[in-house]
């Protein structure tokens, strides 16, 4: 870093010029640099909520008693009938492979989460003089007020989008921020602890083939653990004390089919009325008109036979790094933009006014230590030399140095 001063013809003005070297950004993958809570798998191509270590609980829960019934069952083959034993041991592997396979799949894909934008929208696109609620949206821009909410026509039907501060974007009817996960989600209908994602409009099917699954898994292993219970001979208090695993089996899935039975049940219905468990528990649809309602035929045939949309964002494409540059300030006043390599910044012409008229100094100069400046250089006239970057042509400068955040630069004494 560089610091020169130069005499303008004519005037007694000095201008300063900061030169700033920086590296040039290195290349990486999109999710690698992503700012959402996520964690990914396999160079990109999988993609986890912030508690995705939830999984292993859940797959405790699911394939614990599965893998039980079925060795169960396998050692059954020998004692009794094998033409019972066999088909039902077969169906139970298949509803413990599938119960998985949607497992994953709810779990592990992009659930429908909307890029960010590095900016927020110009004021100028956004605003709308019938609109009442114009807020502050973001300290990074305290200039800029933009409507905290905008109208849009779904069906013939008006509805509130919101404008997000983290995301810098209005968000498509029916998405919302995900706190968990830190992401704008489209048609968001939860943050599933036990899946540990977002359910969205691109794993909301799957999510409902795991739940229905397991739902079917567990009435499956209880009704035929009672089959091979009642179908020992002798007293059914001697039978229950001998076979322990079939009666923990019983016990066990009597209990976790009212949690994913119930579950299964409740999203039958928000199919049926074409909610989400957003939609449900905040607008309460039931006191007025949903907009997305397309009756009860109309509602199961568009989750059953709509195409999953295609993701949003392709986590594995590559982008430039952004520089975190050790001089936070200046790539503050850039938003965070990247600074091209011996790019100059010129503090004569990089001078800001606030709203009062007055000269507001680049962050670059706000962090400056003074303390090496000649006292009469600390005053100048009526004037503040904090705020003077112009320095009289036959005075001489004398620069001890000068430290800003991770970069110091030392000034040549010069005389014109």
């Amino acid at each position: 870093m560089s610091v020169s001063s130069s005499k303008s013809s004519g005037s007694f003005s000095n201008s300063v010029a900061v030169t700033v070297e920086t590296p040039q950004p290195k290349p990486k993958r999109l999710y690698q640099a992503w700012k959402g809570n996520n964690k990914f798998l396999c160079g990109g191509r999988v993609i986890f909520g912030q508690d995705a270590s939830s999984l292993y609980l859940t797959t405790f829960l699911i394939g614990g008693p599965a893998i039980t019934f079925c060795i169960r069952m396998l050692l059954m083959i020998k004692e009794d009938n094998p033409l019972f034993c066999f088909p039902v041991l077969i169906g139970g592997l298949v509803l413990t492979f599938l119960d998985f396979t949607f497992l994953f799949l709810t779990s592990g894909r992009d659930p429908g989460i909307i890029p960010r934008n590095s900016q927020p929208p110009e004021a100028d696109e956004v605003f709308d003089k019938n609109t009442p609620s114009i807020e502050w949206v973001n300290n990074k821009n305290p200039h800029l007020k933009i409507p905290r909410v905008k109208d849009a026509m779904v069906n013939g039907h008006s509805v509130k989008v919101k404008f997000c501060d983290t995301c810098l974007l209005y968000r498509p009817p029916r998405a919302s921020h995900c706190s968990i996960c830190n992401n704008c989600v489209q048609k968001f209908d939860h943050h599933c602890p036990w899946v540990g994602q977002c359910i969205g409009v691109r794993n909301y099917p799957f999510f409902i083939l795991f739940i229905s699954s397991s739902t079917l898994l567990c009435i499956y292993v209880f009704a035929f653990s009672w089959v091979n219970v009642l179908q020992q001979k002798g007293n059914l208090g001697s039978i229950l004390s001998r076979d322990v695993v079939s009666v923990a089996l019983i016990v066990y899935c009597f209990i976790a089919v009212w949690f994913v039975g119930g579950l299964t049940v409740f999203h039958l219905y928000l199919i049926s009325t074409n909610q989400t468990t957003y939609e449900n528990f905040r607008y309460r649809y039931d006191k007025k008109e949903n907009p997305y309602a397309r009756g009860i035929m109309g509602n199961f045939k568009e989750l059953s036979f709509s195409k999953i949309p295609p993701s949003l964002i392709n986590f594995r494409e590559w982008v430039r790094e952004e520089y975190e540059s050790q001089m936070g300030s200046v790539t503050s006043d850039l938003e965070r933009g990247f600074i091209s390599s011996k790019q100059k910044f010129d503090i004569e012409m990089g001078n800001k006014f606030g709203k009062d008229g007055g000269i507001r100094l680049p962050s670059i100069l706000q962090e400056l230590d003074y303390n090496g400046i000649d006292d009469n250089l600390k005053k100048s006239g009526d004037r503040d030399i904090a705020f003077d970057i112009f320095v009289p042509a036959d005075q001489e400068l004398k620069y001890s140095q000068w430290s800003t955040t991770g970069v110091n630069a030392v000034g040549e004494k010069r005389t014109q």
